[in-house]
């Protein structure tokens, strides 16, 4: 007790050093837990050289919310604005937009294609003063939509069985279960069921199946799909791991005519590991009929 009167800064260092084993316990003692709802792992997850794309000193952030151009000759890419309503963002020049897809786009169904231009004409009626989206809204964003997250970081957490994403926006977390197998029956979430395995060159691959479909888009232009959505997400860092990049393969025999390829890119920045909760403060304060928040049938307690 002496020491600790003399030298009051280590007794501060060894509270905070506490403090980091104790929460490391309790983020190993959740992994455990919540392994015992993961798909069978008969064979394993595929052997290749494990990115650090996890750590308590970095996060990843990315502007904006569009998706990117995949390279030229992969395939075509993602849903654009309607050319009579050209998206201008809050970094562009100029005032700015409302989301209005491409509703005549050939990639698209019938259905998909009548559904958007619904939402379209919702909004360009000023019936709604603006279109849905689940992070304004306080949705789950989904998959793959859950990646155009901006202004806020998002963290991984890698372990041998598991990969978890953490978005610091409403503490969402999507788990990748690492193994090579879907389970025989999997259960409809807004996140899905999420498979994985790295590749030699490092890349990190995840299967994603078993989407809901209530809110859930592939983009902020709403671009709905059906329950025969198929995500591949293929995760490489750059040379300098300064950058990590995705792309992603999108197939629905129901929505689209064509399987839709689009690239995705955030840059590491220090950040430590914080909480924003959307719920406290998102309401309809002018009247515009936003879409509401999430709202529970009965309390949990």
């Amino acid at each position: 007790m002496a020491t600790f009167a003399k030298n009051p800064n280590l007794h501060r260092d060894l509270s905070k050093a506490l403090m980091r084993s104790l929460s490391i316990a309790a983020l190993c003692a959740s992994v455990v837990v919540f392994a015992a709802g993961a798909p069978a792992q008969e064979h394993g997850p595929a052997k290749g050289k494990i990115p650090e794309l996890g750590s308590s000193q970095f996060a990843w952030l990315v502007l904006g919310v569009t998706w990117l151009d995949p390279p030229p000759g992969l395939g075509r890419g993602p849903i654009r604005p309607d050319p009579a309503h050209p998206y201008v963002g809050n970094r562009d020049r100029g005032q700015v937009t409302l989301h209005i897809g491409n509703t005549k786009d050939p990639v698209l169904k019938p259905w998909a294609a009548k559904q958007m231009q619904e939402s379209n004409d919702e909004v360009l009626s000023g019936k709604r003063g603006l279109p849905f989206s689940a992070q304004s809204s306080c949705y789950a964003g989904g998959v793959p939509a859950q990646l155009l997250t901006p202004a806020l970081p998002f963290y991984f957490i890698q372990t041998p069985r598991q990969v978890w994403m953490i978005w610091e926006t409403d503490q969402q977390v999507r788990r990748i279960y690492m193994t090579d197998k879907h389970s025989e029956n999997v259960k409809r979430s807004w996140y899905g069921e999420a498979i994985g395995h790295y590749e030699a060159d490092g890349t990190l691959v995840v299967d994603t199946i078993g989407l809901q479909t209530k809110n859930s888009y592939l983009d902020w232009f709403r671009t709905p799909h059906t329950e025969k959505l198929h995500v591949i997400e293929r995760y490489k860092l750059s040379e300098d791991a300064k950058t990590l990049e995705v792309l992603v393969k999108v197939e629905d025999p129901d929505t689209f005519n064509e399987p839709l390829y689009m690239m995705r890119r955030w840059n590491k920045v220090p950040n430590q590991l914080l909480e924003t909760v959307c719920a406290e403060n998102e309401r309809d304060q002018f009247g515009k009929n936003l879409f509401p928040i999430p709202q529970a049938d009965k309390p949990d307690f």
